[in-house]
């Protein structure tokens, strides 16, 4: 069988292209921007978009020893919300057992963890505003 002519018809076909949802490309966006933000303040980004039975969390960072679970908000400058008040306390609740999850499976229970939240507001044209809030969220573990 000649695998290669397969592969040149396939490539000259056309295929459909799915459209993105804009919110998305905004919110992955947002994230890269994060991750970027973060680096630039001697975090090491470990993991993007993790995702696990419990939930996901946006970027999984190491602080020094401190292992950092970060939830991005990110925002058009045209959105009334702030997103800091975007984040509620069921959501917390979804990325500490996704956080859970990841230690356990990492087997780095006895590192010592925090959540921060990195808000993104993106205006039409221009760089992002970004903020980073350092331990928005207590976690219960002990």
């Amino acid at each position: 069988m000649n695998f290669a002519f397969i592969r040149e018809r396939l490539r000259k076909l056309s295929w459909p292209v799915p459209r993105r949802d804009p919110r998305l490309l905004l919110g992955l966006r947002g994230e890269r921007a994060a991750a970027r933000y973060l680096r630039r303040r001697h975090y090491r980004v470990l993991v993007h978009n993790y995702q696990c039975v419990a939930g996901e969390i946006d970027l999984i960072c190491s602080d020094g020893d401190t292992i950092v679970f970060v939830e991005v908000k990110t925002r058009s400058s045209d959105v009334a919300e702030d997103p800091l008040e975007a984040t509620r306390k069921t959501q917390w609740r979804r990325i500490e057992s996704a956080a859970r999850y990841f230690l356990l499976h990492r087997s780095v229970q006895h590192r010592p963890c925090r959540f921060d939240l990195v808000t993104v507001v993106w205006p039409p044209h221009g760089s992002p505003d970004i903020e980073h809030f350092v331990d928005a969220f207590k976690s219960r573990r002990g």
